[in-house]
This record gives structure tokens, C-alpha cells and sequence, in this order.
């Protein structure tokens, strides 16, 4: 692992989105998927409320319910499509999808139990090094599996886990520019 010298960042404490209607969020991160609510707080004047999720490692995810919130945008405010069914892309400081970390041994049994659920979940996508950077099998360049789903508002998620550590050759793009 490479050390931040600048900030001791430990994590992620908590990533916050914005759900249409808080009971359904519940009863999909809590109900289906399992994650505790851990807090949860009704916001003065009647803004709306937020509600904390344990996504495990002392991490959170969080929601805000705006009652005058503006509807969301498919391929604005997050992908109009899942990985592999069209295009995933959104706007700039929109929140693409969102990735938790599960053991790899767990895919195929997690995907199936989505699946089980009622829930559109992709095929266990085996992320690459190959010119298409996805495998039908794992290869010796696969970095990540994943599957992904999305939540009752269309926020695309993936259950996904690391299958080997980075290294040198793993840093071998030069960024984009806006120019």
C-alpha cells in the first residue's frame, strides 16, 4: 500500500446521496441488502431527514430525503444503463455508481441472491487488462470482479472484490485534460 504523506485518511466515513422516499431506501439497504441503520435524524424546519447505513469497517452510507428535491436524470444524475448495457456515463460531479467490497469467493452467490430477490443484477464481470478490459473467465490480469444492481431510485451499485494487489505497472495512463 502506498502512503498519503499529506492527510491521514483512513477511509471512507460516510458517502451521501439523495433517496425519493426514505422508507423504500430502508427497506432496500437494510431489508434486502442487510446494512444496519445506525442513525437517523429528522433535519429542523422540515427539510427532510437523514439516515446512516453500516457498510462495514466502521464506514457509512448515508441518505437525504428532500421533499422538494428535484426528480433524478437518468444519464445526468447517474448512468442511464448498467455495465454492459450501454452507457454508463453521467454528468461531471454526479456520483456514477457506488462499490462495496465483498469477498470473492461470494460473487456468483451474491449475484444469484439478487437475482432471487426481483432485482436486475448484471453477469459476474471480470475487470482486465485485455484490449475490451472484461473476461468472461478471470485471466492473469484481472484486477476486480464485480456484478452490478441498482437501488429503488436508479443508483447504480456493485458488490466487487480486488483480486490482486497493485503494483507499478498498474499506473500506466496519462489523465485527460479538459483542454
Amino acid at each position: 500500500m502506498l502512503a498519503n504523506e499529506k492527510f491521514e485518511i483512513r477511509g471512507v466515513n460516510h458517502l451521501a446521496l439523495v433517496c425519493k422516499d426514505m422508507q423504500r431506501t430502508v427497506d432496500f439497504y437494510s431489508g434486502l441488502l442487510g446494512m444496519p441503520l445506525t442513525k437517523t435524524i429528522d433535519l429542523p424546519n422540515g427539510m427532510g431527514q437523514h439516515f446512516f447505513f453500516d457498510i462495514g469497517n466502521g464506514d457509512s452510507l448515508a441518505f437525504f430525503w428532500f421533499p422538494d428535491a428535484p426528480e433524478s436524470q437518468p444519464g445526468i444524475t447517474h448512468p442511464a444503463a448498467m455495465v454492459g448495457g450501454g452507457s454508463i456515463a453521467s454528468a461531471h460531479a454526479s456520483m456514477n455508481h457506488v462499490a462495496f467490497d465483498v469477498p470473492e469467493d461470494k460473487i456468483e452467490e451474491y449475484q444469484q441472491k439478487l437475482e432471487q430477490a426481483g432485482i436486475e443484477v448484471t453477469k459476474v464481470v471480470n475487470h482486465d487488462d485485455s484490449p475490451m478490459q472484461a473476461s468472461p473467465t478471470i485471466t492473469d490480469t484481472t484486477f476486480v470482479r464485480s456484478v452490478y444492481f441498482r437501488d429503488p431510485d436508479g443508483i447504480m451499485l456493485e458488490f466487487a472484490s480486488w483480486t490482486r494487489e497493485f503494483d507499478e505497472r498498474d499506473v500506466n495512463c496519462e489523465p485527460a485534460t479538459a483542454a
